[in-house]
């Protein structure tokens, strides 16, 4: 008979480690710490989520892939399934399914941003403890809690969550894979690539290089192998990347959606051209031969795109119209493709405000990823849109505004001027205000990092687990540093949470090794004090630039810094009073001295005033110029955080352009509909009969307030940009003709936003000629019909500042007969 005897060594259930006790091969404090971080970047990421706002655009076709699993699928944007995003879907699925879940609501589709925020983080310890120890793992964690953009970009719902999430997970499976020269995590890693590539696109690629050259460099068997292995990881992770395309290609036209950003409907048009040839059209790229929209902005030179002229007549402006400064050349001047009254132009002050009279310095209460901008509002006062709020100061003439409201210093510039995004242009934009105050703290300490790890590990083997870290990491860092500094940025500043990866991992693992070399003595033990000199001078450079936000900010710098340097000095090796304690308190204000500021950055998201700006950035940024001011609105391109059409038609007096908050979006973001849009819809529900779309819009943005609020059947032409041939003229008479659409929604001349993307072929797209048919033999709807005034009825929800865009919106009715 045999006998169990239970070994007294093995821990039974009783006996099993807590969650908040460390590994016996860890520091009692990692895991208490590590919990400690973990917990404060839930509280930053998620605070004031019940304020959340829509980001517009997406926000529609995250409704829309709530009302049906086609729309799911292929990311409509409206609910009939007629066209797509502009981007692929992947980064909103997790979004629909926690609106399925919780139901459709602002901070329902924020929350998995939150989730893939908390979960890179714990992925980011875990890749730098296996690679520099727990104590680099810690710093980097608390590096990337504080850095501004972070903070940021996890509380916004837009692509690059999930695709930071991504990337990361695949550095994590790749340092396993060459560990060992594993194949099955390798290819795991190009799972991730790929899952990241239905997110970010092409960006994700960027990443490759990184983490091949780990493993071809470092994996611990034969070069032949090395190389197969990668060439089949490569091969999995295309499938995965190109899944989706594929899935659309494949797909009779007829059966799916048309794909936005496109003029022949083809997904890897989308991609290829429209979402990544265009980043860099300063650089004399074009997309047009790719078949889709050719869109120019900023990027490499920071100037305009030579011959990026508006539609003729976009826009009663004092700034010309679209483009009307195009080819300013390179390093500064306004962008080619400036829109009207874009920063650097008068034309968003020509808006009408229906009705915004008022201030247009306003905070925003609760602000959760659209604090507004206090004297940042263009053209949101009187309803002459004369450009100048009756309260607010909101004046602007070509490249300045001036602000009111608490503080109006202008950040420094960074090589590109006015226009798409201010000094975030130019191929120093990386180094401008706007982009350094939320993303690069760590400049300094990441580079002395990177060189030291290299240079000073260099003879050891290939295998070198230390060294090939900061390959890894630096490799990473200077590729998207690259790549950001030759393409557009736009205002898109959560588009830096992958630099900030990088950055506070070599932060993390920079000072591990600096910090040992110090201990060890020698002419090496001087690198700790300087990198933190530098480190902490080039901070309390950054800060000084927002004279007017916590002015103590850089003086503190400097202090802890001094403090630091001078405590290191002292507790040298070899030095007057060497010593255990003195030199951990040199660390400990060394510490403090390279992550107080941004960290002083990272806190306003406590602050009403500032919060987020759903473009990604936390606290004051010298976006545009204009100042970094309290709770300064990114008004810089792209889709953007809260604008002066935010507000529905009819707002109240005084309010400025509260109502909705616009973030990250054109258009109304409040997901309600006003009275006079709710009569507009039961009027035409209740009369449309058969047809299959309630009505047409000649515009996104006028048919986003009826998808967000109530998932409504309604047909907008053009696309983002309005230039898609989509439905062009004879596929929407065919509409009407078959009794698939009965009324139509005219805001202003019907030329979308085409103008804003430098397009001078705005005026003649389908979208203009449907207009035209649509005025020239349908029947005018009197808005009294349903219950309505004809001036309640203004283009408030559209894209003012284009064309007639003080005109009133009609509705008009389409018979087959037309």
């Amino acid at each position: 008979m045999a006998t169990t005897v239970l070994d007294p060594t093995v821990p039974t259930g009783a006996d099993r480690r807590a969650p908040w006790r460390s590994p016996v091969d860890q520091p009692a404090y990692a895991r208490p710490a590590l919990l400690v971080i973990t917990v404060l970047a839930a509280v930053l990421y998620a605070w004031g989520i019940n304020h959340s706002q829509y980001h517009t655009f997406y926000a529609n076709a995250a409704r829309s892939m709530t009302e049906s699993w086609k729309a799911f699928f292929y990311g409509s944007f409206d609910p009939g399934n007629s066209i797509t995003l502009d981007k692929l879907p992947g980064f909103l699925w997790p979004q629909a399914i926690s609106a399925r879940i919780f139901g459709f609501h602002p901070w329902a589709l924020t929350l998995p941003q939150v989730i893939e925020g908390v979960a890179s983080l714990l992925v980011l310890y875990r890749v730098v403890r296996r690679w520099a120890g727990v104590n680099a793992a810690l710093i980097a964690s608390t590096a990337f809690l504080v850095t501004p953009v972070a903070v940021g970009l996890f509380r916004t719902a837009v692509e690059d969550p999930l695709f930071t999430l991504c990337v990361l997970l695949a550095a994590e499976a790749t340092q396993r894979a060459a560990e060992a020269g594993r194949l099955r995590p390798l290819v795991m890693a190009g799972v991730w690539v790929g899952v990241g590539f239905q997110s970010k696109m092409l960006e994700a690629w960027a990443v490759l290089p990184a983490l091949a050259l780990v493993y071809l460099i470092s994996a611990p068997i034969a070069l032949r192998k090395r190389l197969a292995h990668i060439g089949l990881s490569a091969l999995v992770m295309a499938a995965v990347s190109c899944s989706w395309m594929l899935a659309v290609t494949l797909t009779p036209a007829k059966d799916r959606p048309y794909v936005d950003g496109t003029t022949n409907n083809s997904a890897f048009s989308m991609v290829v051209g429209y979402n990544f040839l265009n980043r860099f059209s300063s650089l004399g790229i074009s997309a047009a031969s790719t078949g889709s929209i050719s869109a120019t902005q900023g990027g490499g030179h920071g100037g305009g795109q030579h011959g990026a002229t508006g539609a003729p007549g976009a826009g009663r402006n004092a700034a010309q119209g679209a483009g009307g400064q195009s080819g300013a050349g390179r390093g500064g001047g306004q962008s080619g493709a400036t829109a009207p009254g874009l920063p650097g132009t008068s034309g968003m002050g020509q808006h009408s405000g229906a009705g915004h009279h008022g201030s247009g310095a306003h905070h925003r209460q609760g602000g959760f990823n659209g604090a507004s901008a206090p004297g940042q509002h263009f053209g949101s006062g009187s309803a002459s849109g004369s450009g100048q709020g009756t309260g607010g100061a909101a004046q602007q003439s070509a490249g300045q505004q001036s602000a009111a409201g608490h503080g109006g210093q202008q950040g420094r510039g960074g090589g590109g001027g006015g226009g798409w995004g201010g000094d975030q242009n130019g191929w120093s934009k990386m180094f401008g205000s706007s982009l350094a105050s939320q993303t690069g703290w760590l400049y300094p300490l990441a580079a002395i990092a990177v060189v030291c790890g290299l240079w000073w590990r260099r003879g050891r083997p290939r295998t070198d687990r230390v060294r090939i870290g900061f390959v890894m990491w630096g490799t990473w860092l200077a590729t998207y540093f690259l790549v950001f500094s030759a393409g557009s940025v736009g205002g898109h500043t959560y588009y830096m949470g992958v630099i900030a990866v990088p950055l506070a991992a070599l932060a993390g693992g920079g000072m591990t090794l600096l910090w040992r070399a110090y201990r060890a003595g020698g002419r090496r033990a001087w690198v700790l004090p300087g990198a933190v000199a530098a480190t902490a001078a080039w901070g309390a450079y950054i800060a000084s630039g927002f004279p007017t936000f916590l002015p103590w900010l850089a003086p503190a710098v400097g202090v802890l810094a001094v403090a630091a340097v001078v405590l290191l000095v002292l507790a040298r090796p070899g030095g007057v009073r060497s010593g255990g304690r003195l030199a951990l308190a040199g660390l400990a204000a060394s510490l403090a001295a390279v992550l107080f500021a941004p960290s002083a950055w990272a806190v306003q998201v406590f602050n009403p005033s500032y919060g987020s700006s759903g473009m990604g950035s936390v606290g004051p940024s010298g976006t545009g110029h204009g100042g970094g001011g309290h709770g300064q609105s990114k008004l810089a391109g792209g889709r953007m955080g809260q604008l002066p059409w935010g507000g529905a038609a009819g707002g109240a007096p005084g309010k400025g352009a509260t109502h909705g908050g616009g973030m990250g979006g054109f258009g109304d973001s409040s997901g309600q509909l006003t009275a006079q849009q709710q009569k507009l819809l039961d009027y035409t529900t209740a009369h449309r009969g058969s047809a299959q779309y309630v009505f047409a819009t000649t515009s996104w943005s006028s048919a986003s307030p009826y998808i967000l609020a109530k998932g409504a059947d309604v047909l907008p032409l053009g696309g983002f940009t309005g230039q898609v041939p989509f439905p062009t003229e004879s596929q929407f008479q065919q509409m009407v003709n078959s009794g698939k659409l009965k009324y139509v929604l005219v805001s202003g001349s019907g030329r979308g936003i085409g103008a804003m993307f430098g397009n001078s072929d705005a005026g003649t797209t389908s979208t203009t000629q449907i207009t035209n048919w649509v005025k020239s033999g349908c029947t005018p709807v009197p808005a009294s019909a349903y219950g309505g005034t004809q001036s309640s009825a203004a283009a408030t929800n559209g894209f003012p500042g284009m064309g007639e865009a003080n005109a009133a919106q009609t509705l008009y009715q389409c018979s087959p007969a037309h």
